[in-house]
């Protein structure tokens, strides 16, 4: 925000293209201090862990990412439902970082660094270039950088997605800028592309034709201004047009100039060129929405909440993501749904607030980025508010890492013109920007605090939370894997009296009843849980401890069974068909162990792996294939006798 930026009446007639306020050389200053700014705040994230949710399922538990960058793992990516998400570009990011930093959390933080950098100084870019305006943009993209709502996309590695699909679509409305300068059907494939590879990364970008309709409003001001809704009709009784103004302080109108106000002054049908310019990419998003919704059925990620419900819990949630935009505090990794429908003065009360700022930006039609700001935010969060719901969770402060750059332009914009009307002193305006944006940075370093490890983090989400059955499971499963299995099962218990269909929380229960030689109860458990999964890997984690339950109890043909719907749940998980193997060698029926070995191997090749082969096959008197199997044990091997220990370990347990 600057004091050389216009006012409001010159910006609703001004010319596409203006002169930068800044050189180079200072713009640059500029960007480098955001990236500054943006390591002082989540350099912490270098040292922590992956977290306890989701990023198994994307990194360290997922044999393809796993592998690395290898053929088979881009075809496994471009037609993958994993994650009940179809978002291949995502995938082999992780796969990249799995080849460059081996399964080290380290590198994966500090690449989500990097791209959050590298966001903000695009968007400082961005806006720079496309409104001419260097304070008012550079505020924006440090709003963005430093916002605490953005913590969680940032630390967490599983949002890597959140961070790939931002960067894509900002590059999308830079290269939009540049097609509209020059409009040429090559300039409009690179568009296309670009917005095809945020769609890939995740599909959270999927408004972003109709955000570019609100980008020819403004900035670019590709829209007749007579033919637009806020059209204001400038009287000669006002005296001198602040268009006129402008032209005067320049040089001389250019081409384009003139251009713009001949089409502002007579009506030529642009605007309906402008909707069949985006129909093209409105395929792509719909193509995107079809695989996106495919994935979540699949992947049982769709809920089955009521239609009130779920859009009580829309209004109410646009009113929060507001106040969090303002006030952010109490930010958590997960906002429970209410198990209850909202009273009605709160979800009427949200819909006035909605509606009043709503009329508000209409009415101000001077300040074209007041409309085109609250569009946005409302606009980009349809897909995430809820109306249709995925998961479980009421909001995610993740979903407002989009959305918030409306709200962001609209007030660093409204402030600075208004600091302009009131003859604040540049001084001061920037002076309390400064001290917005370093109170911002404070609140947000200390949110990347909490990600340092497991217990912390769920700690403080039941702090700021309340019947937070996802969090009590979590922080039960940390501390059980730290070997306190008492002080878990008491935050098992607490999640299941909260929301008892969760069949992660039933089998944890289960784990526990087991590990305390309580097998009856444990084998009620798994299959409680089987039974309540809707997603095909939970399904199968069910069912291949239930086969080791039934295993425990000494029922080897129970145990068999459910090792094999096991696998029929979820045809890609190993260690189903590790231990279908194990059971079958154990019953005596070589053939079909030898089987379930070589589909682990052929998912996931490992040394224990060929090792448990070659036993098979020894004992079915194919020696020569457990010599050559072996032999692949050892070529793919960093510790062969430890690999050896723990094959034999496994056949003898």
């Amino acid at each position: 925000m600057t004091s050389t930026d216009l006012n409001p009446d010159q910006k609703a007639h001004a010319p596409t293209k203006r002169p930068l306020a800044l050189p180079l050389a200072q713009r640059i200053l500029l960007g480098f201090v955001l990236a500054v700014a943006v390591i002082a705040v989540y350099y912490p994230v270098h040292w922590q862990p992956f977290a306890n949710y989701d990023d198994a399922d994307y990194v360290f538990d997922n044999f393809h990412v796993k592998a690395g960058l290898t053929w088979a793992t881009l075809q496994w990516a471009m037609t993958t439902r994993d994650a009940a998400n179809w978002h291949p570009v995502t995938w082999m990011s992780h796969a990249l970082d799995t080849q460059i930093f081996g399964l080290n959390p380290t590198g994966p933080h500090d690449v989500n660094v990097l791209l959050h950098i590298a966001n903000a100084l695009l968007l400082f870019w961005v806006l720079q270039r496309a409104t001419g305006l260097v304070g008012r943009s550079w505020m924006v993209a440090a709003l963005f950088a430093l916002h605490p709502i953005n913590v969680e996309s940032v630390a967490w590695i599983a949002e890597r997605k959140n961070l790939l699909s931002m960067f894509f679509f900002l590059l999308t409305l830079a290269a939009y800028r540049w097609y509209t300068e020059r409009p040429h059907g090559s300039r409009y494939l690179i568009v296309a592309a670009l917005f095809a590879l945020g769609l890939m990364s995740k599909p959270q970008v999927i408004t972003l034709p109709f955000v570019l309709l609100l980008w020819d409003f403004w900035p670019l001001r590709r829209l007749a201004y007579r033919h637009s809704l806020f059209a204001i009709r400038r009287r000669h009784a006002s005296g001198r047009s602040a268009e006129t103004q402008l032209a005067r302080s320049e040089k001389g109108p250019s081409g384009e100039e003139r251009k713009a106000k001949s089409e502002d002054r007579e009506p030529n049908g642009e605007w309906q060129w402008l909707l069949v310019e985006k129909v093209p990419l409105l395929g792509l998003a719909v193509a995107s929405a079809v695989l996106t919704v495919r994935a979540q059925a699949a992947g049982g990620a769709t809920s089955s909440y009521g239609f009130v419900l779920r859009l009580e819990n829309a209004l109410v949630s646009y009113v929060q993501y507001l106040e969090k935009a303002i006030w952010p505090s109490r930010l958590a990794v997960f906002y429970p749904y209410p198990g209850k429908p909202y009273p009605f003065f709160q979800v009427f009360g949200a819909l006035l607030v909605l509606a009043a700022i709503t009329v508000g930006v209409f009415l101000a039609r001077r300040r074209r980025y007041l409309a085109v700001g609250w569009l946005w935010f409302l606009g980009t969060l349809v897909p995430m508010i809820g109306v249709v719901q995925v998961g479980t969770q009421a909001m995610a402060d993740r979903y407002a890492y989009l959305p918030f750059v409306g709200l962001f332009i609209m007030v660093c914009w409204l402030a600075a013109d208004v600091a302009a009307e009131m003859h604040i002193t540049p001084v001061l305006l920037r002076g309390t920007g400064v001290l917005v944006l370093f109170v911002l940075a404070i609140v947000a370093h200390r949110q990347v605090g909490y990600w340092n490890d497991h217990i912390t983090l769920w700690t403080h989400v039941l702090e700021v939370t309340h019947n937070n059955w996802l969090a009590e499971n979590n922080l039960g499963t940390a501390l059980l894997k730290m070997g306190r299995p008492e002080e878990a099962i008491l935050h098992f218990r607490a999640a299941a009296a909260l929301y008892s269909e969760d069949p992660n929380t039933i089998l944890n229960i289960g784990t526990y009843d087991q590990m305390h030689g309580n097998i009856a109860a444990a084998i009620a458990d798994y299959k409680k849980a089987a039974e309540m999964a809707r997603n095909p890997r939970t399904k199968g984690r069910a069912y291949n401890n239930l086969g080791y339950a039934y295993q425990d109890a000494g029922n080897l043909a129970q145990a068999r069974a459910s090792l094999q719907l096991a696998v029929q749940a979820d045809p890609e998980f190993v260690g189903a068909w590790i231990s279908l193997g194990l059971m079958a060698q154990k019953m005596g029926d070589l053939p079909s162990a030898i089987k379930a070995y070589q589909q682990a191997l052929q998912i996931h090749p490992s040394d224990f792996g060929y090792l448990l082969l070659a036993s098979a096959l020894e004992q079915s008197g194919e020696r020569d294939q457990a010599n050559a199997a072996r032999q692949k044990a050892a070529l793919i091997s960093d510790n062969i006798l430890g690999a050896q220990h723990y094959a034999d370990k496994l056949l003898n347990h």
